[in-house]
């Protein structure tokens, strides 16, 4: 069994001494018509803080393909991992399967296991019992550019 939309290109490590400090407006802002500026900063917010909960147990991946454009994970995203989550059925994971990392959402039905992408032209993949597969993580966030 071989991946054909590989999932994912490059890894990289947490550094938990960076701080991401930003200002965090206490207005919402409007999706429809503009509303009129209040310039009003709540407090500051710590990317790092909200994005990571475990630091030692996470890392970064970079995504390629869009088998999983339906879970919001676009070509060229930064995935968030978390290895301390556990890999529960309907988590997105990243697995590696036949020695290929892969981001996909586990799914779990009695004892049968499959990796699903979230695109209909990639079907299903079974995982039998001598299939070797490695979970290496849950999927906590996904950064994009607009």
């Amino acid at each position: 069994m071989q991946i054909k939309e590989s999932s994912v290109t490059a890894i990289y490590s947490f550094d938990p001494k960076t701080r991401v400090m930003r200002p965090l407006f206490s207005t919402g802002v409007s999706a429809g018509f503009p509303s009129p500026a209040e310039d009003y900063i709540d407090r500051h917010l710590d990317l790092n803080e909200r994005l990571i909960d475990n630091p030692a147990a996470t890392f970064f991946v970079r995504v390629a393909g869009d088998s999983m454009i339906g879970a919001g994970i676009n070509h060229d995203d930064i995935v968030i991992v978390d290895r301390s989550l556990e890999p529960a059925s309907g988590r997105i994971v990243i697995a590696v399967l036949n020695g290929e990392l892969a981001v996909k959402r586990l799914v779990i039905q009695g004892d049968s296991c499959r990796l699903v992408s979230e695109n209909p032209e990639y079907p299903p993949l079974e995982i039998s019992p001598e299939t070797p597969l490695e979970i290496w993580g849950v999927a906590t966030y996904a950064i994009h550019k607009l």
